[in-house]
């Protein structure tokens, strides 16, 4: 029997409605308007729709939003001095600096730069150790994104055998302790991870994201067990595909993910989420 599909842009729709209403409260009680300001450097195609899409969802949530495009060949004191600038900039409450940068300038640095009361990514070091010890204000969009629909769908984690295939920064290890601190029992799958297919195979909750398209295939999975894929990859003939093989997978699973419309929604929605978080600590507001 063919899986239950799992929408993102359906569960994304109605979180923004409530985001929204909440944005909308907020400013009414307080004066205070969420703001969220992206920083993007050079013209990468990819990272330019994304930014559009995060203007758009900001101001259909009734966030105040700026956009500041800055040049490729831009010096890493330039941008420091644009994220100084955005950090006094009151009607600013998150600020993202959208990656990858060029190469000539240091992410690190630029990521720590960022206060982390305005660090709505929870890419800084105190927002990313807030999270190793459960006591966060913050959580990294996309994996925070994947608790959501998890959450929407009536899923238990609790007990369950979670693996999570990828140990990037900003998704596979900040995903693995969210399981955790919901009582997965947890294991982190990458490159070295010896007989990938047999750990895959264990899992009744499977997370991927590891940026190879159509990996997982339906052989590597527990039948009934749910799949959320993070991946987002196009294929030469320009279609967008995730990390998971939709067809043979949604064959297995008991609910999956979609790409397009699966995770990809969430991530964004999640932002929203943060800025709002954010303005509500600088309004003095108990979250």
């Amino acid at each position: 029997m063919a899986a239950r599909i799992i929408d993102g842009k359906k569960i994304a729709g109605l979180t923004r409605t409530d985001i929204a209403a909440r944005a909308a409260m907020l400013e009414a009680e307080t004066g205070v308007k969420p703001g969220l300001a992206v920083i993007i450097v050079g013209n990468d195609p990819a990272s330019q729709v994304y930014v559009r899409n995060k203007k758009r969802a900001c101001e259909e949530a009734g966030m105040y939003s700026v956009v500041v495009e800055m040049p490729a060949d831009t010096t890493q004191a330039e941008l420091m001095k644009q994220i100084e600038q955005l950090k006094k900039d009151e009607k600013v409450h998150g600020i993202l600096v959208q990656l990858p940068l060029p190469k000539h300038l240091d992410e690190e640095t630029v990521i720590a730069a960022i206060p982390p009361e305005k660090d709505v990514d929870a890419f800084h070091p105190a927002n990313t150790g807030k999270i190793m010890i459960g006591d966060y204000d913050f959580l990294p969009c996309t994996p925070a994104g994947v608790m959501k629909l998890l959450e929407y769908e009536n899923i238990e984690i609790s007990g369950k055998e979670c693996v999570v295939v990828g140990r990037s920064n900003i998704v596979g290890k900040p995903q693995a302790m969210l399981l955790l601190h919901a009582n997965g029992t947890v294991t982190v799958c990458h490159s070295k991870t010896k007989d990938l297919a047999q750990v895959t195979r264990r899992a009744d909750i499977l997370v991927v994201a590891i940026g190879r398209a159509n990996f997982i295939t339906g052989d590597m999975i527990k039948p009934g067990a749910v799949v959320i894929d993070v991946g987002m990859n196009r294929l030469e003939d320009k279609k967008l595909c995730g990390d998971v093989d939709f067809a043979s997978c949604s064959q297995i699973a008991g609910a999956i993910t979609p790409v397009p419309g699966g995770v990809g929604p969430m991530t964004i929605t999640m932002l929203l989420e943060n800025t709002l978080t954010a303005a509500k600590k600088a309004a003095g507001k108990k979250l």
